[in-house]
């Protein structure tokens, strides 16, 4: 009997009508003689709702009573989508994250899974119900209600997945698959039958918008074959994101271009050029809970250099607080400079590996647009740049006709 987990976003389950659907999609997958969990995040606007009315109490939440706030969500979700299977004559039963034991780390509103106890799902499922369990959400080892950042059902579905060792985690969402870029900013892009966990995770942590990085990480690290449906479309094949070598031999040079709005630029200028001044900066900021992405370090000609990193824009203010607070004091840095003007679009493709030339490309069709390149960064399949937010539509439209993404 196949296992298979399904997760269903906020859209999927905006309100009761489609909540319903939902209800029916599983039904029809338990009447095929599947077992199967499901998922589900909050309603379409709800999260925001909650942090609203938070911040309206307290300018800036107290994370753990945000998370207590926040976590309840969900638990409408699993309750409505339980009875909804229930008058379709399913067997079903809710769970929230502490309910099915889904242990994280304390870091509230950015929580980590470490570990889950699945013998209370399995048991259900033996007994022939939908067990329907709430994402985003955990318990941390002080029974502290956490949860695990935004899109964190994502990684909830899949570690889900790993523990019941599943056949399939299905990720429905309101796009039918990944594309090779957001279709809507270039209507020509197309969806992609199957793609790499490398080329998933470089467009999940390059700010595509479609999976969670931690989810993919989760679906690579413990091989859990993962697929991206629509929740608003019939039974499709969506795209599945496999391994390299599940894949056909002769690979597209290029998958998919990518983007992120939400990259805030911040510059230290006139640091001293010695050992250890990389960790003075940015030792305070990571101590902060702030994710830093890209680094440049220009050695200056007297003695001292610049010093330039990306942060999310959310985290802009309290970086260049820390930055002007505990380290220009002890470092001398001639001045700090923060800009939320700014955005990343990179290209990615495992088949970067075997091909030369794909650098100057994309910077040959950035220079013939008259798009300035801030900052560049690079791995074996993918090449970023920080460019003016104000072009960032215009690179993707470019790069997505430079390397033929449109054609099939």
């Amino acid at each position: 009997m196949a296992l298979i987990v399904q997760k269903y976003g906020g859209t999927s389950v905006a309100n009761p009508e489609r909540i319903g659907n939902v209800a029916r999609r599983v039904a029809r997958h338990k009447a095929l003689g599947q077992q199967v969990v499901v998922v589900v995040s909050a309603m379409s606007g709800e999260t925001n709702r909650l942090i609203s009315l938070a911040k309206e109490v307290m300018p800036n939440p107290d994370p753990r009573e945000l998370d207590v706030l926040v976590s309840t969500g969900e638990q409408v979700t699993i309750a409505l989508l339980s009875m909804a299977l229930m008058e379709l004559g399913v067997k079903a039963k809710s769970y929230t994250g502490g309910q099915v034991s889904i242990v994280t780390d304390s870091a509230h509103t950015k929580a980590r899974i470490l570990k889950i106890d699945e013998e209370r799902i399995r048991k259900d499922l033996d007994a022939g119900y939908v067990v329907v369990v709430a994402g985003f959400q955990g318990v941390d080892e002080q029974g502290n209600i956490t949860t695990l950042g935004r899109g964190g059902s994502d990684t909830t579905g899949v570690a889900l997945a790993a523990a019941l060792k599943a056949d399939e985690c299905q990720i429905y969402t309101d796009v039918d698959g990944v594309y090779t870029t957001d279709p809507r900013i270039v209507p020509e892009a197309r969806r992609l039958r199957s793609v790499t966990f490398e080329e998933m995770l470089e467009m999940a942590s390059l700010g595509s918008k479609v999976l969670q990085i931690r989810s993919v990480e989760f679906a690579g690290k413990y091989k859990v074959k993962l697929r991206v449906l629509s929740s608003f479309e019939e039974e499709g094949e969506g795209t599945l994101i496999t391994f390299e070598d599940d894949k056909d031999m002769e690979q597209p040079v290029i998958s998919g271009i990518a983007f992120n709005r939400d990259e805030a630029k911040i510059t230290v200028l006139g640091v001293p050029d010695r050992p250890g001044i990389a960790y003075q900066i940015l030792g305070p900021v990571a101590d902060a809970n702030i994710d830093v992405d890209i680094i440049i370090q220009n050695v200056g000609a007297d003695g001292t250099t610049d010093f330039t990193f990306t942060v999310h824009k959310n985290d802009l203010q309290k970086a260049l607080n820390i930055l002007r607070e505990k380290v220009q004091p002890h470092t001398g840095a001639r001045e700090i400079i923060g800009d939320d003007k700014t955005a990343k679009v990179s290209v990615v493709g495992v088949g970067m590996r075997s091909h030369v030339g794909i650098a100057s490309q994309m910077f040959r069709t950035l220079a013939e647009e008259g798009i300035n390149i801030q900052m560049i960064s690079t791995s074996e399949i993918k090449i970023s740049v920080v460019i003016d937010e104000k072009y960032m539509e215009l690179a993707v439209r470019v790069l997505h006709k430079a390397f033929g993404l449109e054609e099939v």
